[in-house]
Formats: structure tokens, sequence, C-alpha cells
């Protein structure tokens, strides 16, 4: 997995103070600005925080490239809607040679790895005869409308590859890049870093978490799972480790 914080709003704490500072002052948008020093953003930030006003936050986003994540994960993601995904295309790219996401605990056994790779090796041949199969047809086809033998390889390959992709599976890896104000990430952040959530998504989180803080450590101060704020709220589904999580939530970014 490859994460990277590559754009977000400049002096993103700072714009969202001038956001609650319009709210409750009488400032004008030409002096909104002023007067905000490092102090009063952090004042305003916690006073957001402390009164649960949230839709000031919305106005820092984050944008993350993303790579060697698998689509399992990718499914997971999108379901966060109030977020903006360019995904790399497997009707547009040919999956030669495809990369996968082994999951930890297929990986620690030898036998559970070896049928996962066996399996990955079969789904690659698949892909691969499908290609050929519904390539040769499709180039024929255009052949017989006309077209040019290069234009009808190109037009062939991209036909051929939109339908061959159904036999690829969850573990294949993709690439993307991925939006979101503060206020999702706050969320995000709720759901995903939490013990319940799924490996893979976790471990996306938690490292998107720890990116956000080292730029915005004020505004996501608060942010990860909901145990980091007060008691542990999936009840009998709990993981039962909350000191545990709090502490290694407790330096997140400091790093950076």
């Amino acid at each position: 997995m490859n994460v990277k914080l590559i754009a977000y709003t400049p002096d993103p704490e700072r714009t969202v103070a001038c956001a609650a500072k319009l709210c409750y002052s009488a400032a004008g948008i030409g002096t909104v600005m002023e007067g905000l020093t490092e102090e009063k953003t952090i004042s305003f930030i916690d006073m957001l925080t402390e009164i649960g006003h949230e839709s000031p936050i919305e106005h820092a986003s984050f944008t993350f490239g993303i790579e060697g994540v698998s689509r399992s994960l990718l499914a997971q993601l999108t379901r966060h809607r109030l977020a903006s995904y360019s995904v790399q295309s497997q009707r547009y790219v040919k999956e030669s040679a495809f990369e996968f996401v082994i999951p930890p605990e297929i990986a620690s056994m030898p036998e559970t790895k070896r049928e996962f790779l066996l399996a990955m090796e079969e789904d690659q041949r698949h892909y691969e005869r499908l290609t050929e199969l519904l390539q040769r047809k499709h180039e024929t086809d255009f052949l017989s409308q006309g077209l040019s033998e290069k234009e009808a390889r190109r037009k062939a390959e991209k036909k051929a590859i939109e339908d061959a992709r159904f036999v690829l599976p969850n573990a294949c890896a993709t690439k993307l890049i991925c939006t979101m104000n503060a206020r999702e990430l706050t969320n995000f952040f709720t759901h995903r870093c939490c013990n319940r959530a799924q490996w893979e998504i976790r471990a996306l989180a938690t490292e998107m978490l720890r990116q956000v803080k080292a730029v915005a450590p004020n505004l996501f101060k608060k942010a990860g799972p909901p145990c980091l704020r007060g008691s542990c709220p999936e009840g009998k589904m709990s993981c039962g480790r909350a000191p545990e999580v709090r502490e290694m939530f407790k330096g997140l970014g400091a790093e950076k």
C-alpha cells in the first residue's frame, strides 16, 4: 500500500477558523481573516469541536494518491459518498501480469499462500485467454466494417478487456485519487480506524489520518476511532482494547 497526501487546502486550519469567525462575529469578507493568529485559530477550532458545529470544517479538503490496494477495499471506500474518486480503469488499462493484495492471514500459512497464488495465476491465464479470444473476434468484425488494421486492433483490444476483466478477483490491485473535506474525513476515520473495521481499509485510514495530522494537527486532534473520545460504542462487539488503541493513536502524526 502506498498512500500520499498530494494536495490540500492551503493553511487549512486558518481557513476553517475564518469560516467559524464569520458565523459568530460581525466581520465582513474583507476583514474576516484579520487577527487570526495561531492561538485564535486553535481557539476557533476547539470551539467548533466543543459545540459540535461541523459545517465550517468542510471548507478544508485533502487529496490523496493511493495505490497497491485491492478492489475489495475500493468497494468499501466508495461507500463514503461525500468524496471524489478517480480510479484507474480496467476498461482502458490492460491488466497484464496484474498485481494483487494478499491478506495477511492467507500469507501467514504456506498452504493458504500457495493456494492463493495458484488462484491468482489461474485468473491471469483466464483473463489473457479471454482477451485473446474476444480480441480476435472483435478485430475481424472491425476489419469487415472497413477499419484499418491498426484501428481495428486498437478498438478490438479495448472492447475485449472490457469483458475479460469480469474474471479478475477482488484481490486485484488498483490505483486512485481520493478527495475528502475535513468533516467527511473525520467521519471516515471514526468508522475505519476502529479495530472492528476490515484490516486493509483500517490500515489505509490510519495512514491517511497520520498524514493529515502532520499538516493540520488541531483540526484532526480528536480524529480516529470513537474510543479516543469516550467509551466504545460497539457494545458486545467491542474489541475490548480501548486503552491500547488510545495509546497507539496518541502520537500519530507527531513524527511529521
